[in-house]
């Protein structure tokens, strides 16, 4: 079996490849391997971007440098593929709103050159969504804890509405590929999926405040820098260990049910920002420092999901936020080389 995985150098699609290589398929991770995002991080460079690529290359991958937005090289690559992937995204909403044409041509585009590559071959493919598509209408159902924003009822399910609320480029160019994945589904047959994920945390995720908050805060507090915190830091997820968000595309492919599916920890995984950084804290022996600052516009202060739906086809998150988050820390203690936060 082979599966070509778009955006296989990034955070979530390396644990993808990783699963799929372990369980011995032949993998294409196809990335453009920009930097865009990186270099916002603080601490992005060469050794950073390449850090995925290596590890893959490593464990037997294909690797292809590549654009989703280049149509001809999105068909020929996945060619001989029995699955598609598709990580490639422009994920942070920061972005979308400072270069809306990028925002539009990665996460639109892109994605439409996936799924006709799909449908050119016959296979299957999910497409990688965001709890985004909800917009952020949500704050205004919420009550304010003592650490954490709370809600009744807690999670949140795929019936929900979407797109209401102050809405960014980014919300308008998730639901746009939905959109997308539902007419190749039931027009042209082309067999798939949308998972809209949560706050995905892990290993090998090079997160900064536009995205990747919970690497953003273990990478910052292992260093001993300041953690920028955006409004009262009580926003609450359900964060979601890689390996686990990894294994849910393995998992539809075995059991496929076209749709839309939220893929995130359930509200046993619910943690805010501030005990996420009180966790770090107890997990490395010292208090980080937290800078805050007003909030962000469009930020969605709570998402907890409802993974009924998912769990029918077989997704199961295993891991819990205190030993997902404690991986994460003792990886970047054990990769501190590949930083360079030198005067930051």
């Amino acid at each position: 079996m082979k599966v070509l995985v778009t955006g296989g150098c990034g955070f979530l699609g390396s644990h993808v490849c990783e699963l799929f290589r372990n369980e011995g398929w032949e993998v294409v991770s196809y990335d453009s391997m920009t930097k865009y995002e990186l270099a916002r991080t603080g601490y992005g460079t060469e050794k950073t971007r390449d850090f995925n690529w290596n590890y893959l290359k490593g464990i037997g991958c294909e690797m292809v440098k590549a654009d989703v937005c280049n149509e001809q090289a999105m068909k020929d690559h996945s060619s001989g593929c029995n699955y598609i992937v598709h990580t490639a995204a422009q994920p942070a909403m920061t972005l979308s709103w400072e270069d809306p044409r990028l925002d539009f041509n990665t996460n639109v585009l892109g994605t439409f050159n996936v799924l006709d590559a799909a449908r050119k071959h016959g296979i299957p493919v999910v497409n990688t969504s965001s709890i985004h598509v909800y917009g952020n209408q949500i704050n205004n159902t919420l009550t304010e804890g003592a650490t954490a924003y709370e809600r009744n009822p807690v999670a949140i399910d795929e019936k929900h509405d979407v797109m209401v609320g102050e809405l960014s480029p980014l919300h308008a160019s998730k639901m746009a590929a939905e959109h997308y994945v539902r007419t190749f589904t039931d027009m042209l047959k082309t067999p798939g999926a949308s998972f809209r994920f949560t706050g995905i945390y892990g290993p090998r995720q090079f997160g900064g405040e536009d995205h990747g908050w919970v690497a953003n805060f273990a990478i910052r507090s292992v260093f001993g820098l300041p953690l920028r915190v955006f409004g009262t830091g009580k926003q609450a997820r359900d964060i979601l260990y890689a390996a686990d968000g990894a294994a849910s595309y393995l998992a539809y492919f075995k059991n496929p049910r076209p749709g839309v599916y939220n893929i995130g920890g359930g509200p046993d995984h619910k943690i805010s920002l501030l005990e996420c950084i009180h966790m770090i804290g107890e997990i490395l022996g010292r208090k980080p420092v937290i800078e805050f600052h007003p909030e962000r516009p469009g930020d969605m202060r709570y998402f907890i999901c409802d993974i009924t739906e998912a769990k029918k086809f077989g997704f199961n998150p295993k891991v819990k936020p205190r030993e997902g988050v404690e991986k994460l820390i003792r990886w970047v203690e054990e990769n501190k080389s590949v930083f360079d936060i030198t005067g930051k």
